[in-house]
C-alpha cells in the first residue's frame, strides 16, 4: 500500500466519517481538505498543489485543460482533481437539509437542480441529476486532456462529505464510461468506507487502476484454471490411461463453460 502505513483502524475510519458527514461544507474550498484526508485514510499519496507548469505535476488539484466552445472559441477549464493515467475527478457539494446548496463545479455556470439531503436515505432524483451533470463535465475534461496522456480509465464524482461515484472505461477510447464495479455498487457513501474491501479497491484506483479491468481478471482466472487442470492431469495419468484422462478433462472444461453460453442449465428447474 502506498505511503507504507498500516491500514486505518475502526476509530480512524469512524472519525473521518463523523467529521465530514457533520461538516456544513458549504464552501468549495473544503474539497482539497476532504480529498487530502481521504487519501490519508486510504494510505495513498496526497495530490500535489497546482503549479504554473501543468506537465510538471500530473497529480494535482485544478489541472488546466483547453476547452473548445460551439463557436470555435477556446476557454480554459480546470479539472477539480486529476491523476494522469488514473482518473479525472469532478467535485460537487449537495446541501445539508435546510442549508443553502453549494454545488457548482469549477468552470461551470448556470442553474443546477436542488440536491438531495445527505445520507443514503436522502438519495433521490435531485442527487442523481446533479451527479449526472458532473459526469458530463468530467467527460468533457477527459476529451480535452493532452493526447499523450491517453484516456484515464476512471471518472470519479465526489459529493464532498457525502459520497463518491465511480465510472470506468478500460478500452482506452473513452467512449463508454460505465458504472463501476456495477450499477448497484458504483455509488459509495461515507459509511461504506467501514468496509476494508471497498477501501482496498478504491486504493487500487489511485495506484493501479488497470488491475481492476474485469477482462484482465478473467484472463488471470483462466490461467489459474489451466494451471490447476495441468496438475490434475499429471496426477491422474499416474494411475489411469492418458486417453481416458484427456477425455475426462475435456468434459470438465466443456461443463465449466457450457452454462455460460447457455448450452446447459445447472441447478435450475
Amino acid at each position: 500500500m502506498l505511503g507504507g502505513g498500516v491500514a486505518p483502524d475502526a476509530m480512524e475510519v469512524e472519525a473521518f466519517i463523523a467529521r465530514w458527514r457533520m461538516s456544513e461544507g458549504a464552501e468549495r474550498a473544503s474539497f482539497p481538505s476532504f480529498i487530502s484526508e481521504f487519501c490519508e485514510l486510504l494510505r495513498t499519496d496526497r495530490p500535489q498543489p497546482p503549479t504554473s507548469d501543468a506537465e510538471a505535476v500530473a497529480y494535482r488539484f485544478e489541472y488546466p485543460v483547453k476547452l473548445s466552445g460551439p463557436d470555435g472559441t477556446g476557454t480554459t477549464g480546470r479539472i477539480d482533481l486529476y491523476r494522469k493515467r488514473c482518473f479525472v475527478m469532478e467535485a460537487k457539494q449537495s446541501r445539508l437539509k435546510g442549508q443553502p446548496k453549494e454545488i457548482l463545479p469549477a468552470g461551470s455556470s448556470g442553474e443546477e437542480p436542488s440536491a438531495a439531503p445527505r445520507g443514503r436515505a436522502g438519495a433521490d432524483r435531485g442527487l442523481d441529476v446533479m451527479m449526472l451533470n458532473a459526469k458530463r463535465q468530467a467527460e468533457q475534461y477527459c476529451r480535452a486532456l493532452p493526447a499523450s496522456h491517453g484516456w484515464p480509465p476512471f471518472i470519479i464524482l465526489c459529493d464532498v462529505g457525502h459520497c463518491f461515484e465511480f465510472y470506468a472505461d478500460f478500452s482506452g477510447q473513452g467512449k463508454n464510461y460505465a458504472q463501476f464495479p456495477d450499477r448497484h455498487r458504483f455509488r459509495v457513501y461515507l459509511e461504506d468506507l467501514r468496509d476494508p474491501a471497498i477501501r482496498a479497491w478504491m486504493t487500487r484506483i489511485w495506484s493501479d487502476p488497470i488491475s481492476l479491468d474485469p477482462s484482465r481478471q478473467a484472463a488471470l482466472a483462466t490461467r489459474q484454471i489451466a494451471q490447476r487442470l495441468a496438475l490434475v492431469s499429471k496426477a491422474l495419468e499416474r494411475r489411469h490411461d492418458p486417453e481416458d484422462v484427456a477425455l475426462f478433462l475435456m468434459r470438465c472444461v466443456f461443463t465449466m463453460f457450457a452454462e455460460d453460453v447457455r448450452l446447459i442449465q445447472i441447478g435450475r428447474a
